[in-house]
């Protein structure tokens, strides 16, 4: 687990070494234990490692034995083992441990075809001097980010998006990608908030060079179709490939354990970690005083029934305080306040382990959220045609519908607008899996924009501000292309979510835990906006500072405050999105992003 940066200048100019250093040094809670930069003609590729394998050997950048190739990554590849065996027999003997020549060694023998053949989470740079091209490349489904700056005559990448401001490129506002911001309450790749930034998509391999730049896509999870087979068969198929895929999570030089909230899937992770591992699994969850919002009891149950080595402990609801520590390290709105949860479980583990496996993806995978069952229960899921269920879906999944955006925005800021459209982004995946049946469709939706836009993010962020790596068995790509292989009729069933998943994982976790009600980890916020926090909301969105910027109509932010606080309509979601992107404002683009803002509004 690490963070890349780099460059390519098409005239082959060199970027001065104090600015190189400060891009790395900008995300060294990346990687705090290793840093490397190879230099070329007009090229660099940075590190900043975090070790986790072959830790005396594993430093990057690897280069070929004729100095033409070099390699960085952030991720882990998980079958670097028997990849390593393969490269043997063919003649391409790894000389370390490390996954990172594993990767050199493929490109060596195969080409830019040796993405294929990794499972693991990845954000690669290759540079290739005998082609004078570097190669960018992302894994299936972006769990590792990589961020792009091109002007045309030098292309900026890296892990986050501050190591390109170290490189001076412009701080400012993409009104798009604020607009699908407020649609989503995340920007869906490959936009960002940043004008100039664009966010590699997942599946996705970019090469670049004098001639220019080609982007293509390595894989798609479109390409699945839906099998009808016996519930046996699936729950048979289901179980051995999830608990290959932990397996291979495992692989770790340094001291790793899990987080256990309780629900399904993180019980059924650390289930089956405990089936692999002769000590007991090192488990970790926080609790709250509030038994409302508290699943530390669930946690302990399912630490109980597998033996594990369980660390929790109690924090405050109220960690509002570091939503502009979130919002630094995201570099980017989110309004999702789960993010504050997952520091604090994040650096609760970081005081023991380098490495955590989560349950991530799984609901989306397996429509374990409330909102697809609330969905498909109505008439708009399955009757009427495809358009109807479209525009049905992109409606339930929109936080500011188009009517709304259109009465927040001031008339300058709509005119930027007028020919953008959040449907449209929707629109182009539903053609693209139209194959499939309406709750995959939904479910696809969201692996692609949720997955890579927010939830992803989450771990991905809050693990590597503590400088914690967070590994995803149910998103190893075996795992997704089976889920997709199930009919969506197996994921819903009878008002069940996750039908199929519980049924299989039932008797490893036991019942209790499988058929338990789901509870989202967050926090009660949307009261605090009607009481205690009222005046402080009020004061910041609708501070002089922030009405200034000429975005928002003063009138309606006032209106959706007062209606919230006197209880006539619940907009916690759209409070919060309007909040995130304030700190972001004055995080990103009123100061330098030396660092989160000193105080918390609230």
């Amino acid at each position: 687990m690490c963070g890349i940066f780099g460059y390519i200048d098409r005239s082959g100019a060199l970027m001065d070494s104090k600015t190189l250093k400060a891009m790395g040094e900008s995300i060294s809670h990346r990687g705090p234990d290793d840093s490397g930069i190879f230099t070329g003609n007009g090229v660099a590729l940075g590190n900043r490692r975090l070790s986790i394998i072959d830790i005396e050997h594993g430093h990057q950048p690897f280069v070929s034995d004729d100095g033409k190739i070099a390699v960085v990554q952030n991720g882990e590849i998980y079958n670097y083992v028997e990849l390593a065996e393969e490269l043997s027999k063919v003649g391409r003997p790894c000389r370390t441990h490390s996954d990172t020549e594993v990767i050199l060694r493929l490109y060596e023998e195969y080409g830019t075809d040796f993405v294929t053949r990794l499972n693991g989470m990845f954000a690669i740079a290759i540079y290739d001097a005998r082609k004078g091209e570097l190669i960018l490349a992302r894994d299936r489904i972006g769990i590792k980010p990589l961020f792009i700056h091109d002007d045309g005559k030098r292309l900026l990448f890296s892990s986050e998006i501050k190591a390109l401001l170290k490189a001076g490129i412009p701080r400012e506002m993409n009104p798009e990608g604020l607009h699908h911001f407020l649609s989503f309450n995340y920007i869906p790749p490959p936009r960002t908030i940043f004008k100039g930034v664009t966010h590699l998509e997942a599946g996705t391999m970019m090469r670049v060079s004098v001639d220019g730049t080609e982007t293509a896509r390595w894989w798609d999870l479109t390409a699945v179709a839906a099998e009808e087979r016996t519930d046996e068969e699936w729950i048979s198929e289901l179980n051995d490939t999830l608990d290959d895929a932990v397996r291979l999570r495992l692989r770790s030089d340094a001291p790793f354990g899990a987080f256990l909230s309780g629900g399904v899937d993180s019980a059924t992770v650390v289930g089956l970690m405990a089936r692999h591992m002769k000590e007991p699994v090192k488990t970790f969850c926080i609790g709250f005083h509030d038994p409302a919002f508290d699943e530390a009891p669930y946690a302990l149950t399912a630490a109980e029934r597998f033996g594990a080595s369980h660390t929790m402990e109690r924090v405050d609801l109220n960690m509002l305080s570091l939503w502009p520590l979130a919002t630094y390290h995201c570099d980017q709105p989110h309004g999702d306040v789960s993010f504050l949860p997952t520091y604090k479980v994040s650096e609760l583990a970081a005081r023991h382990v380098k490495v955590v496996l989560t349950g991530d993806g799984g609901d989306e995978l397996f429509a374990g959220y409330d909102k697809y069952k609330n969905f498909f229960a109505g008439d708009d899921a399955f009757q009427g045609d495809d358009e109807d269920f479209r525009g049905a879906y992109y409606r339930n999944i929109s936080l500011f519908d188009d009517d709304f955006k259109s009465r927040l925005y001031t008339t300058d800021f709509a005119a930027k607008l007028k020919d953008v459209s959040s449907y449209d982004e929707i629109k182009v995946l539903f053609e693209r899996s139209s194959h499939m049946d309406r709750i995959n469709q939904a479910l696809y939706i969201d692996m692609i924009e949720l997955l890579a836009g927010n939830n992803l993010v989450k771990p991905d962020r809050m693990g590597m501000a503590v400088s914690l790596e967070a590994r995803t068995p149910f998103l190893d790509y075996r795992m997704m292309e089976l889920a997709f292989r199930i009919p969506g009729s197996l994921k819903i069933k009878d008002g069940e979510t996750k039908y199929i998943l519980k049924k299989a994982v039932a008797p490893l976790i036991g019942r209790e835990l499988a058929y338990r009600k789901k509870q989202m980890f967050t926090v009660p916020v949307g009261n605090w906006f009607r009481d205690s926090l009222s005046g402080a909301t009020a004061g910041f969105i609708l501070s002089d500072r922030a009405i200034d910027r000429g975005l928002f109509r003063r009138e309606v932010i006032e209106d959706i405050l007062g209606r919230h606080k006197s209880g006539a309509s619940n907009y916690t979601r759209e409070i919060r999105a309007l909040i995130s992107l304030e700190l972001w404002f004055r995080t990103f683009i009123d100061d330098a992003p030396e660092g989160p803002l000193a105080e918390s509004p609230f």
